[in-house]
């Protein structure tokens, strides 16, 4: 068995209609794992599951939609997939949500709440409810997927990024808490990627020819350049890397200012 061979697991995927999680989930299912895709419309989730199914020539992926606001639909979620595939292998918490575009002092209550709920306290949720089954398994990986925001400050995001500072957190303290169980817990911190997710700070030519300066390898990121990393870490590959945040930014977080 090779190191990132994923034959046999199960895998969920928050957020895998679109973006950042269709290209992790499609990259996990050539990887060889039966993956879940779940995102809030079940026609979108179905479509990309009948995409990945049509390419492997069997059913290497189910649709279950999930609202990640709402607990039941979680709760759901994680039941229906043990129903169906048996066992969790690897948790992919990907879906997220920013509701607002501008300073601090802009923001309501309703709207820094929604930011926490979706993107910190849905996670923990998710995570709550598939963990045993592994710890009681000695073998799971968990994957968040957050951001480099969590690592600097913004003046137009900054709710947001301090959600994904909180991500950046709660791996830490689950990989301690999991650790001796042999479930492993990282984080992925992406730059910008080019999905809808993050239209806003790319979709102006001048903004993109910024973003393109700014980074080294001269490009906005792809959602496929994310996949790569999730597989390694939801492989054998990385049986050893717990705790971790993994960026992948093209290296815009090591360029000095223009």
């Amino acid at each position: 068995m090779g190191l990132f061979d994923l034959t046999n697991k199960v895998a969920i995927v928050t957020g895998s209609s679109r973006g950042i999680g269709r290209a992790i989930a499609e990259a996990l299912a050539d990887a060889g794992a039966r993956v879940v895709i779940s995102s809030r419309k079940q026609p979108a989730c179905e479509t990309v599951a009948d995409m990945i199914n049509a390419k492997h020539g069997d059913e290497r992926a189910i649709a279950i939609a999930a609202s990640i606001a709402d607990k039941t639909a979680l709760e759901r979620l994680v039941e229906e997939t043990g129903q169906r595939l048996g066992h969790i292998d690897i948790l992919v918490c990907n879906a997220a949500s920013n509701p607002y575009y501008g300073p601090m002092a802009g923001i309501t209550d309703d709207q820094f709440r929604k930011i926490f709920d979706n993107n910190v306290l849905a996670n923990h949720w998710l995570i709550s409810m598939v963990a045993p089954e592994m710890i009681e398994r000695r073998d799971g990986a968990i994957i968040v997927v957050s951001s480099i925001g969590g690592m600097i400050g913004s003046d137009v995001i900054g709710a947001y990024n301090i959600s994904k500072a909180a991500d950046f957190q709660l791996v830490r303290n689950l990989a301690l808490e999991f650790g001796r169980s042999n479930v492993r817990i990282n984080a992925i911190a992406p730059g910008v990627i080019r999905t809808d997710f993050a239209r806003a700070l790319w979709e102006d030519p001048v903004a993109e020819a910024a973003l393109k300066r700014a980074t080294p390898l001269g490009r906005i990121g792809e959602p496929g350049d994310i996949a790569g990393a999730a597989v390694f870490l939801a492989s054998r590959a990385s049986a050893y890397v717990t705790g971790q945040s993994i960026v992948v930014d093209g290296g815009a977080r090591v360029q000095g200012p223009l």
